[in-house]
């Protein structure tokens, strides 16, 4: 399936031997991405933390006094109830704070060049 490692090779040298040299805006769209997504990451296990241990709080209670989950909802119920609510809010946050990065940044250069 995929690439083949000699096809694959003979393509990266290819492209290492480029005449295309990078211009200085590319090097900078580069670090700003990285940085915005270092941002993200940072920002988004944050979030997931402070989720898991708000989620987890009243998961843990609701099994030791409620019945109804005291007999329905086992520690691996109890777990992706949890570690859930925990992806979605990294996903969530990274999202938002890369693409609100990314809208400043935007903003920025559209208000330079006018």
């Amino acid at each position: 399936m995929g690439i083949q490692s000699e096809r694959r090779d003979v393509w990266l040298q290819r492209r290492r031997d480029s005449f295309l040299i990078p211009s200085p805006a590319e090097d900078e769209k580069k670090l700003r991405a990285e940085r915005f997504s270092k941002e993200g990451i940072r920002t988004g296990v944050k979030a997931a933390a402070i989720t898991a241990v708000v989620s987890a709080v009243p998961t843990l209670i609701a099994v030791r006094k409620i019945p109804w989950a005291k007999a329905n909802l086992n520690h691996t119920a109890q777990a992706l109830i949890i570690s859930g609510a925990s992806i979605a809010a990294y996903f969530v946050t990274v999202d938002k704070t890369v693409l609100g990065s990314a809208r400043k940044i935007s903003r920025a250069q559209f208000d330079k060049t006018a």
